[in-house]
């Protein structure tokens, strides 16, 4: 499996109170898998994304990413993690302003040291390239339709060639037309073999996904802990 959770706790507290954000999450994922996480706001689906992009750890419980243990990771190890395993796709699209969609796309390559700035202009191009954005290479965020930043966050996803890409509300700032071109790059990039855990809210967007886990109070509940990517 190329993620694995068992028996995962997140608990917070506030003042006398403990909040249990997740409350004993077992999870699988195969790599190929297109996992949907829903539930209603406070269910635990993004404190629980949260932890499968190793940007926040687990109270209690494992998980393993790619047979890692990552639980008990360092900051810096998790770091390193986060740029080698996982690419982030955001509803807000989290691109810098001023910057040209190219530049955009170079970014995650510059915490790897392992790239000339020719090679990182040349692969952030073909990764632009993949997503339908050949022709919007020096255009900056606002010169950019809604739906084609996010295919910008999403060629920056792919720079470093992520087994998983982790998605958090991708079309919640986008009208119908341009969720659906944004779940049918999804689906292909998929096809391709990238693994996508995607949280939404949304009912037709999770349509789109091979598996749905329905997430309430903190634990996952009405779905398949275990699921293979569909033939």
């Amino acid at each position: 499996m190329l993620i694995t959770l068992q028996n995962l706790f997140k608990t917070y507290r506030m003042g006398d109170n403990v909040v249990h954000a997740l409350d004993d999450v077992s999870l699988t994922i195969a790599a190929g898998d297109f996992v949907a996480i829903m539930g209603a706001s406070g269910s635990g689906k993004s404190t629980l994304l949260n932890i499968l992009g190793c940007l926040d750890t687990p109270t209690a419980g494992t998980y393993l990413l790619d047979g890692v243990q990552v639980s008990n990771m360092s900051r810096a190890k998790l770091a390193r993690i986060r740029n080698q395993k996982l690419g982030f796709v955001f509803q807000n699209f989290n691109l810098l302003a001023r910057t040209s969609a190219l530049e955009n796309v170079e970014l995650p390559t510059f915490y790897n040291g392992y790239m000339s700035g020719s090679q990182r202009r040349k692969r952030a191009a073909e990764m632009l390239d993949r997503v339908g954005l050949g022709n919007r290479h020096e255009h900056t965020p606002a010169q950019l339709s809604g739906g084609q930043q996010q295919r910008v966050a999403i060629a920056r996803a792919l720079m470093n060639n992520p087994p998983v890409i982790l998605a958090d509300e991708p079309t919640g700032n986008l009208d119908t037309r341009s969720s659906a071109e944004i779940m049918e790059l999804f689906a292909r990039l998929n096809q391709e073999g990238i693994t996508i855990v995607m949280v939404t809210h949304e009912e037709d967007i999770a349509a789109c996904a091979k598996r749905k886990v329905m997430m309430r109070d903190g634990q996952v509940v009405g779905a398949p802990q275990t699921g293979n990517p569909a033939p």
